[in-house]
């Protein structure tokens, strides 16, 4: 532990903005698994209800990360690549969606 009054203070600091990035980066978390939850479940029943509910938990998602990037909690490039990365797994289902089966 230091000894330090301003060394301290810092400490306590770091900890408290510790617990705070923590608990935006698990809400991040958290989002993605609902969005990737909701996108297999629209690329196995695609119905117009389903299609809102991914657009919806995909803007909730899009938020809070761009939300932890302002804050300083995530690199912008990271934030960058978690919104790709949800984009393409809605794209590939689609495609998976829009492809011809061959029987």
């Amino acid at each position: 532990m230091a000894n330090i009054k301003s060394a301290i203070k810092r400490v306590e600091i770091a900890e408290r903005n510790r617990l705070h990035n923590k608990s935006y980066k698990s809400a991040v978390k958290t989002l993605t698994k609902r969005y990737l939850t909701a996108v297999s479940e629209y690329a196995a029943h695609p119905t117009p209800e389903l299609g809102q509910q991914v657009k919806d938990r995909m803007a909730a998602a899009y938020s809070k990360i761009d939300k932890a990037v302002k804050r300083g909690v995530l690199h912008p490039h990271n934030g960058a690549r978690k919104k790709s990365t949800l984009a393409r797994a809605l794209k590939r289902e689609e495609a998976k969606i829009s492809a011809p089966v061959d029987a």
